[in-house]
């Protein structure tokens, strides 16, 4: 009986999940468990691709996330997102939780600057676009609060990064759909694109 190329099925897989087309990736995901019953790449696709399928909020960015982890270490990042997936009830402030927590953990392995200590600088009199820029070409700002987070995002409008203020507000309504502030913050956004035009 031949095998099946577990890194192969796995690729087609994400790629599937990726263009959204969740019950082949479904299938793929499935097709290595049955060949590699230990493989919690493919578990935890499973899980994904069935949450995606149900319409279940989160779960394209739960994918996105799992993969970043995994660029950084695959068996580390294997044993989050099983955690993630077992504890989730489909609650976003879980969600969110399960967002945060695992980076507060690996925050001192990072290779970045905490936004309370980008905040320091700000308070001292630097120039936002000035130090941002800096930051952006050396390093990456990590924010572990959403408080910070919606600071940050309300700070990027303010100093013209419009597009990446967008990017980062369309992630997080992926995860917080119905988050007022946020809603709030893609409001002013539209408001200043429409102004520029």
């Amino acid at each position: 009986m031949s095998t099946i190329s577990k890194y192969k099925i796995l690729s087609q897989a994400k790629e599937s999940f990726s263009r959204a087309e969740y019950e082949k990736a479904l299938e793929k995901f499935a097709e290595v468990l049955q060949n590699y019953p230990n493989s919690k790449e493919a578990y935890n696709g499973v899980i994904l691709s069935e949450m995606a399928m149900s319409g279940e909020m989160g779960a394209e960015a739960l994918f996105d996330y799992y993969e970043i982890l995994r660029e950084e270490d695959k068996e580390e990042a294997d044993a989050v997102m099983t955690e993630i997936l077992q504890n989730m009830d489909g609650s976003l402030e879980k969600l969110g939780e399960a967002f945060t927590q695992p980076l507060r953990d690996r925050i001192e392995f990072e290779d970045g600057i905490l936004y309370s200590d980008f905040k320091k600088l700000l308070d001292k009199g630097a120039d936002f676009k000035e130090t941002f820029e800096n930051i952006m070409f050396s390093t990456r700002v990590i924010i572990t609060e959403k408080e910070d987070f919606l600071d940050f995002l309300d700070k990027l409008i303010e100093h013209g990064f419009t597009e990446m203020a967008l990017t980062y507000l369309e992630n997080a309504l992926s995860v917080y759909p119905s988050d007022k502030l946020l809603t709030k913050l893609l409001k002013k956004l539209a408001q200043g694109k429409n102004i520029e035009n």
